[in-house]
């Protein structure tokens, strides 16, 4: 029998179109729309505004959807070795740019991400899902390719990709192929966002398998190994710490994937489908490298830096890593109290000593070594617990 007759292998191919209507509840399960405007109209300003000092790049020729009813798919890569701060301006900044609307983007985020609440920055639980996210699966992303509230953000490196080394800045690894699948599915165009100056948030810092094999118990996905890093035990906030880099969002050209194939979905070969995924990783390695010479040679421009501080000198100490936690704390107070109305947030120097002392359990963000017990304590408790909730609900 000759080669070509043969049937092509699509065993890898598991169409999920009956499941997707008894999935759709994560769409809104936990996403509060009016939460993640006011946390990044009246947080996520104060790690902006002159500490991040973000910048997004041909942004102004924004893409229109080339499928009306289906969302556009953004990829990005990830920022090695470093807390996702990189994801939370780049969603932040296109939800402000677009009023929160269509044009904007809700992301697929790695499930260790929400599921530990030490990855939930400074303990806030379920914030990434509150604020958008949902978790990266291929079910939950096929019915997000169902809504068309939003757009859809993804990071195909995945946790690879926020924990490679330093040593491997801007190197794409190895990449998931469900976003060129839901492409050529939907026949809706990707389009690459390329984050610059990110790899330079926990600069010199590297991965060790047996390290995050270990952190992995508690659900921290990695643990990188560096400078900063190396100061994490004397001060617990240094966790979710950041050096200030001038975070930079180039837009890409978009890639049309299911132009790339004139078969469906279904009668396409892994082979077949593996090698459309490394032509447009390919792509987006060599539009990346061009995005890094172009933006990428002054990550932390401290001529812009240290003036831009001194004209927000009010802000102090919010506007630092060591005064993030308390923005954070004090947001979630007042949103339970507050919740469905404008939050008034009012912070200044002298509020960040009645924050420590109205809510005491940020004190130990600040107490060497003996700090990480209780942290680490809640951390757990609240993992457990939402595992029981979720073994239940199965």
């Amino acid at each position: 029998m000759d080669i070509n007759d043969q049937k092509t292998d699509t065993s890898w191919y598991k169409d999920l179109s009956e499941q997707v209507e008894s999935n759709k509840y994560i769409i809104d399960e936990y996403f509060d729309l009016e939460l993640a405007r006011q946390i990044i109209e009246k947080v996520i300003c104060y790690l902006e505004i002159s500490f991040f000092r973000s910048r997004f790049i041909g942004f102004e020729n924004y893409p229109e959807r080339n499928n009306p009813e289906v969302p556009l798919i953004f990829a990005s890569n990830h920022s090695g070795m470093a807390f996702p701060w990189d994801g939370i301006i780049l969603a932040s900044g296109v939800y402000k740019m677009f009023d929160y609307g269509p044009k904007s983007f809700r992301p697929l985020a790695s499930p260790m991400l929400s599921e530990s609440v030490l990855m939930n920055p400074y303990l806030y639980k379920n914030l990434w899902k509150l604020v958008g996210s949902v978790d990266a699966s291929f079910l939950n992303f096929e019915t997000m390719m169902h809504q068309n509230d939003h757009n859809v953000l993804i990071y195909p490196e995945g946790v690879d990709g926020i924990g490679k080394g330093f040593n491997h800045r801007y190197q794409l690894q190895r990449f998931s192929s469900s976003y060129i699948t839901m492409s050529i599915k939907y026949k809706t165009d990707i389009i690459p966002i390329h984050t610059v100056n990110g790899e330079f948030i926990n600069p010199l810092a590297y991965r060790s398998k047996r390290v995050n094999k270990l952190v992995n118990k508690i659900g921290v996905p990695y643990l990188p190994l560096g400078p900063v890093s190396a100061l994490m035990p004397f001060q617990p906030w240094i966790f979710y710490a950041a050096l200030p880099a001038k975070l930079t969002y180039v837009m890409g050209k978009k890639i049309s994937p299911y132009k790339m194939t004139d078969k469906p979905i279904d009668q396409l070969s892994h082979e077949e489908l593996s090698s459309i995924n490394d032509s447009v990783k390919a792509e987006m390695q060599n539009q990346l490298n061009e995005a890094v010479e172009e933006h990428g040679q002054s990550p932390y421009n401290m001529k812009e830096f240290i003036p831009l501080n001194f004209k927000h000198i009010r802000k102090f100490p919010y506007n630092f890593p060591f005064g993030w936690f308390l923005v954070f704390s004090e947001f979630k107070r007042v949103w339970r109290k507050y919740k469905g109305k404008d939050v008034p947030l009012k912070l200044g120097f002298l509020s960040s000593l009645r924050i420590l002392i109205t809510q005491p359990f940020n004190i130990w963000y600040f107490i060497p070594i003996i700090g990480w017990i209780p942290i680490l304590i809640k951390g757990i408790t609240i993992r457990q617990r939402n595992r029981k909730k979720a073994e239940k609900t199965n």
